[in-house]
């Protein structure tokens, strides 16, 4: 099995309250994958910090060895799902959300995320929840 980290996840790791080296190491680091929209979201995180030079490092550590998914071969399935939720009365107000949301559903990967309500209306996305922190 494959995973996509969501933002939510990687930023419990970064912060040191899931066990990040464990978990991916029994998963294996060739099954984890992030969206370049987490890379996005971790960087304004950082840059955002109190300590930015320090809290790029630790985003620069975190994802060297993590292949990063592009969102460009979901951008057709962000379409479609975005107007179905819409039609259905369900809209994801989170951009960033549905982006990796059908990134995860494109590319076959299983959703990592402590927000699994923000995904679980997607069309056919295989979600699990690693956030049993320390």
């Amino acid at each position: 099995m494959q995973f996509l980290l969501d933002t939510s996840i990687c930023v419990f790791f970064l912060r040191g309250k899931l066990n990040s080296d464990n978990l991916i190491r029994q998963k294996g680091r060739e099954n984890c994958f992030i969206s370049e929209i987490t890379v996005a979201e971790l960087r304004y995180g950082a840059e955002n910090s109190d300590n930015p030079t320090k809290s790029h490092k630790a985003v620069d550590a975190f994802v060297s060895g993590l292949s990063i998914v592009p969102i460009y071969g979901s951008i057709n399935r962000y379409a479609k799902e975005k107007v179905r939720l819409r039609k259905i009365g369900k809209p994801m107000h989170d951009e960033f959300d549905l982006l990796i949301g059908v990134t995860a559903i494109e590319n076959n990967l299983t959703l990592i995320t402590d927000n699994v309500k923000d995904f679980e209306q997607l069309d056919t996305i295989k979600i699990e929840n690693w956030a049993t922190r320390k």
